[in-house]
């Protein structure tokens, strides 16, 4: 067990040393010509990839897991009456093809509820 625990915190101290190395090579060798930015150290680089992590979260992982909201969902649809199953189904597919009126309440702005401007009624 302790071997193992120490086999992978060795890899990851050398994914994490070598991350920084490559960004490091790559920010001397690139940002000093097109940009004329100076050159950056290894902890440099290593606190850009920690900034990196904050603001984008996973760099290559399998990214943030939080709980999946289909199954609420899911419970919703269930407890529908088929009536709402249908009301629910015009109003997704007026929302989704265009129709602008479902999100501001059966009119648009400037619009009849039709989707056409207001202008152009007959």
């Amino acid at each position: 067990m302790k071997v193992h625990l120490l086999k992978h915190v060795w890899m990851g101290l050398a994914l994490v040393a070598g991350l920084g190395a490559a960004v490091m090579c790559l920010w001397n060798w690139l940002t000093p010509a097109i940009f004329g930015w100076e050159t950056i150290t290894f902890w440099q680089a290593l606190g850009m990839l920690a900034l990196a992590r904050i603001l984008f979260g996973s760099l290559g992982g399998h990214g943030r897991h939080f709980p999946h909201p289909h199954g609420h969902f899911r419970e919703k649809w269930q407890q529908m009456t088929p009536e709402e199953r249908e009301a629910f189904i015009r109003r997704r597919r007026q929302f989704a093809c265009g129709g602008a009126g479902d999100f501001y309440g059966g009119k648009g702005p400037g619009q009849d509820g039709n989707g056409r401007p207001e202008a152009e009624k007959e």
